[in-house]
């Protein structure tokens, strides 16, 4: 089959399309013939050399969509010829192993792009709101990376799950649009002025309730200054590249709360969590109550290219690979 491997860490440059043999399922396992891969920031820390991931070659990708290829022993769902998305290890490939239990069939209203693009935006999203941050209805919600995958989820989820106030924080001001779009009742640039100043004057000097951050760095120790009394401040990511660092005091002073989250950690440990959060995803996909902003579509063989866009920081919502399978 064909893939994408990672030769050894570093650039874009570093993506190869090579020749791989096709995967066998192991007991509990499917495997999919891969039609669409999602792309995550993830993936470039995994190129990066960042994530553990073992010595080179590595083929990346987190989640994928298509049908089902073959099932190991004791799988009784899904089954041969279903259609269905799932978190992957090896997703830039033509088929992809996942367990069972992190596979989801895929209603007919849900196209592969849709399923290759939920999993880890609308289960991080879903679970970062209703477990770690515990959102409580008519609470102020800042979100940071408005525009990107999560983020637009984020906005989405928040108002149905009764937040009064979406504030979304992006990196440019051609990306306020997407997550005004997203649900956002207010959206900041945050290189555009005091960030802190801005979020006290929209919630008049309240704070946010929750506030989820992937940037980590100095911007953690700030968020805890624009937290309202009783806030929870969820980071899920480190996208500055830098481990954030809060003095305890900024915490207990106003019984505020840090917490982390990794989906990738739920994965291996709690994966009744992720798949209950999946179902519920699937479903409001399926309802069109939400759904997925696309920021690109790149082939499979063009991986280092959607690669790089998405380290330009230019793009916005979710980005896919397309993977023309013809290994039989």
């Amino acid at each position: 089959m064909k893939a994408i491997a990672i030769t050894s860490w570093g650039g874009p440059e570093v993506l190869e399309l090579v020749d791989r043999p096709q995967p066998v399922p192991a007991e509990g396992e499917v495997v999919i013939r891969v039609s669409v891969a999602g792309l995550n920031f993830a993936d470039v820390s995994t190129r990066l050399g960042r994530l553990g991931t073992g010595s080179p070659p590595v083929i990346p990708g987190l989640e994928v969509a298509g049908e089902v290829a073959s099932v190991g022993p004791g799988v009784t769902a899904p089954s041969v010829g279903d259609r269905v998305a799932a978190f992957v290890s090896s997703g830039y490939a033509e088929f992809a192993v996942a367990k069972a239990e992190l596979t989801w069939v895929l209603p007919d209203g849900v196209s592969f792009e849709e399923g290759a693009a939920f999993p880890t935006i609308g289960v991080t999203a879903f679970n970062l709101l209703t477990k770690a941050a515990r959102l409580q209805p008519g609470e102020t919600v800042m979100l940071w990376g408005a525009a990107g995958g999560v983020g637009t989820m984020a906005a989405q989820l928040a108002r149905m799950f009764g937040a009064g106030q979406v504030i979304g924080v992006v990196g440019a001001r051609d990306k306020v649009g997407t997550a005004d779009r997203a649900g956002c009742d207010d959206v900041v640039v945050y290189s555009e002025g005091d960030l802190t100043a801005r979020i006290l004057e929209l919630t008049h000097d309240h704070g946010a309730d929750v506030i989820l951050n992937a940037v980590a760095g100095e911007e953690l120790e700030r968020d805890a200054d624009r937290l309202a009394d009783f806030g929870r401040l969820a980071v899920y990511g480190m996208a500055s590249g830098r481990p954030g660092l809060i003095p305890s005091n900024s915490l207990h002073s106003r019984s505020c709360s840090l917490v982390g989250y990794s989906t990738s950690i739920h994965r291996k440990s709690r994966p009744h969590e992720v798949n209950a959060a999946g179902r519920a995803v699937l479903t409001l996909l399926e309802a069109k109550r939400i759904e997925i902003f696309r920021g690109g579509d790149f082939d499979l063989e063009d991986a280092a290219d959607a690669h790089r866009h998405i380290e330009s920081r230019q793009s916005v919502g979710k980005i896919l690979l397309h993977v023309a399978n013809s290994t039989s």
